[in-house]
C-alpha cells in the first residue's frame, strides 16, 4: 500500500491511537486518510460511503482499525471498491456466485482489532445490516480475509469493564457454538476448546483489572481462535442475537451472553457428551453438561451480564418478527438441534422471561 484508507468507527476516530496510526503512515511516506462513517451495526450506506471515499482519494489499500463493526465495514469496502454489482449480490447464500467477483479489483486489508470478541480480523466475511428488511446479511469471499493482522493488547486497555465482558462472552459464544456444531472438523474442535479455556482463565482478570496486559493479550488470542473455530459453524445463540441487533440495535456480544444458557439447555440432549469432555478440560468440579452450565451462570453473574433479554430491550411483542428472522439466519443450520419457528419462538420467550 502507498495510499491506505484507515477505516474505523466514530468513537475511535477521535482517539490518539488513530492519529498515531495516521501519523506513522505519513512519516513513512504513505498517504493516509481516515474514514469513520460507520454505525454500531454497519449498513449498506456505510459501505457505499467508504467506497466513495476510497475512490475519491485514489487509495490502494485498507487499514481496518476497531471492533467488529469497523472491521466488517472495512472488509466490505475493500471488496466493493472493485465490483460492478450491488453489495447484496455477494451475500453468502445459495445464489452466491464466484464468477461475479472481480478478485483483482479487491483492496488488500491490514486488520488491527481494538476489542477481543468478534474475531473479524481472521474472517472471510462481513456482517452488514440490510435496512430494507432489517436483516443481518453475510457478505462473503475467501479473499476478504485480511492480508495481515496486528494483535496489540495495549490497544484494548481502554475498554471499560462492561464492554470487556460483552466482547469476551462473544468470543466464548463463538468457541462454544463451534464446539457444539455437528459439522465434522477436528482441528476447529481443538481450537474451540482451547479458546474457551483462555476465556475461563483470563476474562475475569481483564474484567477486574483492565490494565492487565497479559489478560488482554490472551483474550485477543481467544477472540481470534473463536472466529477461526467457527468455520465449523455457529448456532442458535447467534441466530437469536442477529435479529435482536438488526431490529433493536442490541450489542451483539452482550446478546449472545444473555441467551447462552437458554440455548445450552435447548441443545442439551445433542451436546451432553461433548460438554462432559469440555468440563474435564476446563478443570470444572463436575465433569458434565451441568458443570459447564454452572460455570457459565457463575461467569455471567461475575461479569454482571443481564439474565434476560427483557433487560436489554427485547419484549414479547417483538418475538414474532425476531423468530421469523432467526430461523432463516445463516447460523441456524449448524445448531446441533434443528431449529423451527416454533422452537425459536419458545426460546425467545424463555430468554425474555428468564425461564431455565
Amino acid at each position: 500500500m502507498s495510499r491506505p484508507l484507515i477505516i474505523t468507527d466514530p468513537g475511535l476516530a477521535s482517539l490518539p491511537m488513530i492519529q498515531v496510526a495516521r501519523d506513522s503512515c505519513i512519516s513513512a511516506g504513505l498517504g493516509a486518510a481516515v474514514f469513520s462513517e460507520i454505525q454500531g451495526n454497519p449498513v449498506e450506506a456505510n459501505v457505499t460511503a467508504g467506497v466513495d471515499t476510497y475512490k475519491a482519494l485514489e487509495c490502494d489499500g485498507v487499514i481496518a482499525f476497531g471492533g467488529g463493526s469497523a472491521l466488517d465495514a472495512a472488509k466490505a469496502v475493500a471488496l466493493m471498491v472493485g465490483q460492478e454489482h450491488p453489495l447484496w449480490e455477494y451475500v453468502d447464500d445459495e445464489h452466491w456466485d464466484a464468477s461475479k467477483v472481480n478478485v483483482a479489483g479487491m483492496a488488500p486489508v491490514v486488520a488491527v482489532p481494538t476489542t477481543s470478541g468478534t474475531g473479524s480480523e481472521v474472517g472471510r466475511a462481513s456482517v452488514i445490516t440490510d435496512e430494507e428488511d432489517h436483516t443481518k446479511k453475510i457478505i462473503f469471499h475467501p479473499r476478504m480475509l485480511p492480508e495481515r493482522v496486528i494483535l496489540d493488547p495495549e490497544l484494548t486497555l481502554g475498554l471499560p469493564p462492561a464492554i470487556t465482558a460483552a466482547v469476551g462472552m462473544d468470543a466464548l459464544s463463538h468457541c462454544m457454538e463451534a464446539f457444539s456444531s455437528p459439522v465434522y472438523h477436528p482441528m476447529a474442535q481443538g481450537v474451540a476448546i482451547e479458546g474457551m479455556k483462555l476465556v475461563k482463565d483470563w476474562l475475569p482478570m481483564a474484567f477486574e483489572d483492565g490494565s492487565n496486559v497479559e489478560a488482554r493479550a490472551h483474550l485477543q488470542v481467544a477472540s481470534t481462535m473463536g472466529a477461526t473455530a467457527f468455520q465449523k459453524g455457529l448456532g442458535a445463540m447467534h441466530s437469536l442475537a442477529h435479529p435482536c441487533g438488526a431490529v433493536l440495535h442490541t450489542h451483539h456480544g452482550l446478546t449472545n451472553a444473555v441467551v447462552m444458557p437458554y440455548v445450552m439447555l435447548h441443545n442439551k440432549a445433542a451436546i451432553e457428551d461433548r460438554f462432559a469432555d469440555l468440563a474435564r478440560y476446563l478443570g470444572l468440579q463436575k465433569h458434565s453438561w451441568e458443570g459447564v452450565m454452572e460455570w457459565v451462570m457463575a461467569l455471567r453473574e461475575e461479569l454482571q451480564i443481564p439474565h434476560t433479554l427483557r433487560e436489554i430491550g427485547v419484549e414479547e411483542h417483538h418475538v414474532p418478527t425476531l423468530a421469523r428472522m432467526a430461523v432463516v439466519d445463516p447460523t441456524a443450520g449448524t445448531n446441533p438441534v434443528p431449529l423451527t419457528e416454533a422452537s425459536v419462538t419458545e426460546l425467545f420467550h424463555q430468554c425474555i422471561n428468564g425461564k431455565l
